[in-house]
């Protein structure tokens, strides 16, 4: 390559990749949070969206042509991209896209995650990129992926895999790999019912995080061949990689810290669970991820807000929050928050308590509440006197109770309707 041997190298590379962003999915793990939103859309850590990391690593990699593909009720996705992130310079040939569901090539929707792509492969042509970075909208981490592209091409790839280590008794849930020396993948097994551990690794196994580099070409061939198969199910890690193994060459890209080559943070918040104890973890004195790192900051739309207010100082009327965290707008009228994450423009009333629980954007918690370990929506106006996280056996009877007992609340199980059909 022309520019191998250039001080520039990673510049070349990250200047001449497109990314896209597979964003269309609906998350039905997380249950009522993706009733009207796509899982890409939820919000997550006080103020961004879970697509804010993925396009917060782009950008901070030098990697500024982005296509977002889009598909399950994406109207709040489409929005948030809209608002915030539509600062890209077009006459530097730099953007964030939209590319929806609109059956450009034959009348059907996107039916897996390759076929998201060969349905695009029209527009992916007009840009003429040399690599295609293709990425889950839905995972929360922060990468480098300007490095993963070096390592690509130093090691003269059709396709490179971003790949984690994942314990064995939770790896049935990814596409587990089997690598040689070189790190090249030999074997390849989506979501397998008893994967297998790692050489020399006993207790893990080297997993897929849906992360992909491919050389532009490369992808086209292998698109058309999975579009014409009818036994295909037109996924990258059911159909298009194990087809390719052994045939050409696929290296596996291990995500690590880069100071002490340790696993790297990456959650899959795909689950109630995951997405609370996710966001808990922010609060911890010294969290794994750190979202007050000014080298790898993480962008999002910036509304315009008040700073968090703390009012009344009485005795058991004091607003307070203890190992928290407060986003802007919110209210703590003579209420206590602990251990707990409260979203955007957030009130809670007098004498109230918060306690393990992750409040999303627009809550009003009334009077007299005690809420633990609880999931509240978008929206939700919380009665005065309501009791949540107390008595699951009460609470499964309105809420729903996952099964490690956090209760999520939306607004239609208040008796509530953000948003009004017939």
């Amino acid at each position: 390559m022309r520019y191998k041997n250039s001080p520039r190298f990673i510049s070349y590379l990250t200047r001449n990749t497109l990314a896209l962003i597979l964003a269309g999915g609906r998350g039905v793990r997380l249950k009522h949070l993706t009733k009207w939103r796509a899982k890409p859309a939820v919000p997550f850590a006080g103020k961004f969206r879970i697509i804010d990391f993925s396009l917060s690593n782009c950008v901070n990699s030098g990697i500024r042509r982005i296509g977002v593909l889009t598909q399950y009720k994406s109207h709040s996705l489409n929005l948030h991209i809209q608002r915030g992130w539509g600062h890209f310079r077009g006459e530097l040939r730099e953007f964030v896209e939209l590319l929806p569901a609109q059956q450009r090539i034959e009348e059907a929707w996107y039916s897996g995650t390759a076929d998201s792509v060969y349905q695009n492969l029209d527009i992916i042509r007009t840009h003429s990129p040399d690599h295609v970075l293709i990425l889950a909208g839905d995972h929360v981490y922060k990468m480098d992926y300007g490095t993963m592209l070096a390592r690509h091409v130093d090691f003269n790839a059709d396709v490179t895999v971003g790949c984690i280590e994942v314990p064995v008794d939770k790896a049935s849930a990814f596409g587990v790999m089997a690598v040689d020396e070189d790190m090249c993948v030999t074997k390849f097994l989506e979501k397998p019912e008893f994967p297998e551990s790692m050489p020399g690794k006993e207790g893990y196994a080297l997993c897929s995080m849906g992360i992909y580099i491919f050389n532009t070409g490369f992808l086209y061939e292998q698109l058309i061949r999975d579009a014409d198969d009818p036994k295909s199910s037109h996924d990258f890690g059911k159909d298009i990689l194990p087809s390719i193994i052994g045939r050409y060459r696929v290296c596996a890209y291990p995500f690590t810290d880069s100071d002490n080559r340790v696993q790297a943070y990456w959650r899959d918040v795909g689950t109630v669970d995951a997405f609370w104890e996710s966001n808990l973890e922010l609060t911890d004195v010294t969290p794994e991820l750190n979202l007050y790192d000014e080298d790898w900051p993480i962008w999002t739309l910036q509304e315009q807000l008040p700073p968090a207010k703390f009012i009344f100082d009485e005795e058991n009327r004091r607003g307070t929050a203890i190992d928290s965290m407060i986003s802007g707008g919110c209210i703590l009228s003579g209420a206590t928050v602990r251990r707990s994450l409260l979203f955007s423009n957030v009130s809670v009333n007098d004498y109230s308590e918060v306690e393990s629980s992750v409040v999303l954007p627009d809550v009003t918690i009334g009077k007299h509440c005690r809420i633990r370990r609880a999931v509240i929506d978008r929206g939700c106006e919380i009665p005065d006197g309501t009791v949540i996280g107390e008595d699951l056996e009460k609470d499964q009877e309105k809420y729903y109770v996952s099964p490690n007992g956090v209760v999520l609340v939306i607004p239609e199980m208040l008796g509530q309707s953000l948003h009004h059909v017939r």
